[in-house]
């Protein structure tokens, strides 16, 4: 759920859903305390690259990892995605495949087979395709782990950028834990929050959709699924602008066995709503002593966070203002929050409906744990 709005003016730039690409292209004195010594970092220019050996690192990833990646075709454009068993499982975006007809799928060797839509998930936008062909055929990528992954970190994306197939890209990882607005929406029609997304500087254009992103090990830790940008071409396309996100490694690692045996998956839910970040007039405003956690601004009214007792913000719903009396959720299970992002995080690749979370709100200048069990997403 989105936070109340017309608190902090944005700077909005155009969140572009890299979206199949159509026919047209379209942040009194202390005792002394001895503390160990900080370890050295060394400066850049003393750092030994050797580009050769970087060099055929990435073309043996590529080698690997391009056969695995795919092209898929619709009636209403293209997008790409990847071999994930033997079994003939194909993942991508949903937005990829949404309202299609007709699904075709193109290896890198050249074979070509019809899918079928078996399972959709609107909530992170994935899907997967069943295509019946030789398993001798099929070259299942290997997954990474997401949780382990750093800002700076090399990333690879190879998909299809403007139907041209096969591309491959290098860049870093950005920034971690984002989210994005899902595809599906609540009850009254705003959209629920994707969250733990991955923030890359590698090109990702129309055409990536559903693309795999890989470590340098060549290991999958991301689908890339949109970019930010107020860049378009001619006939309208999005362009990129060194800002793509990818749905993290680790969702894709619980939602697509619950797609492949049920068709969905049921995301946890909470129940609340809650401001991005505080600025420090805000904090100050609400007096609290801390500059992290997440803010609770709404409480869905017989949700798990009401049953349990979470307190929201008193303002009325829609005010441009905040009144105080919210908690202020600063851990989870034990786990600092910082910001709702890395909240939401955790519950997505971490927990499910009917689990428990004990919640550490500061209330007030008391700390209290609060124990809630989750429902799932309506």
């Amino acid at each position: 759920m989105k936070a109340r709005k017309n608190i902090i003016a944005l700077v909005v730039l155009v969140l572009a859903m890299l979206a199949c690409q159509t026919s047209v292209f379209t942040d009194q004195i202390l005792p002394t305390v001895v503390v160990a010594e900080a370890p050295q970092i060394a400066p850049v220019d003393s750092i030994v690259i050797n580009p050769a050996a970087q060099q055929e690192r990435l073309v043996a990833l590529y080698e690997h990892a391009s056969v695995g990646t795919v092209a898929i075709i619709t009636d209403q454009g293209q997008g790409s995605g990847f071999v994930y068993d033997k079994e003939g499982h194909i993942v991508t975006n949903y937005h990829v495949i949404e309202g299609a007809k007709n699904v075709e799928v193109r290896f890198n060797s050249g074979f070509m087979a019809y899918g079928t839509v078996i399972g959709t998930d609107l909530d992170s936008d994935l899907a997967i395709i069943k295509v019946d062909m030789p398993e001798g055929e099929l070259s299942p990528l290997s997954l990474g782990d997401s949780d382990s992954l750093k800002v700076g970190q090399t990333v690879v994306a190879i998909g299809n950028p403007f139907g041209l197939e096969s591309t491959m890209t290098v860049g870093i990882i950005s920034a971690l834990g984002r989210t994005l607005d899902a595809i599906r929406e609540t009850p009254d029609g705003r959209p629920f929050t994707a969250g733990d997304i991955i923030q890359t500087d590698a090109a990702i254009n129309p055409g990536n959709s559903g693309g795999p992103l890989f470590n340098i090990n060549g290991e999958v830790i991301g689908i890339n699924r949109a970019i930010r940008t107020n860049s378009t071409t001619d006939t309208g396309q999005p362009v990129n602008s060194g800002i793509g996100f990818a749905i993290s490694i680790n969702i894709v690692k619980r939602v697509v066995p619950s797609l492949i045996a049920d068709g969905k998956y049921d995301y946890p839910y909470l129940g609340i709503a809650s401001l991005d970040s505080l600025s420090l007039e805000m904090i100050e405003a609400l007096g609290l002593n801390t500059f992290t956690g997440a803010y609770v601004t709404d409480v869905v009214p017989d949700g798990p966070a009401d049953k349990a007792g979470i307190k929201a913000d008193t303002a009325p719903a829609n005010s441009p203002a905040l009144l105080g009396g919210g908690d202020l959720i600063v851990a989870i299970d034990g786990r600092e929050v910082r910001t709702f992002d890395e909240l939401l995080a955790y519950l997505i690749t971490h927990k499910g409906p009917g689990d428990t979370v004990v919640l550490t709100v500061l209330r007030g200048t008391e700390k209290v744990d609060v124990t809630v069990t989750l429902g799932k997403r309506p």
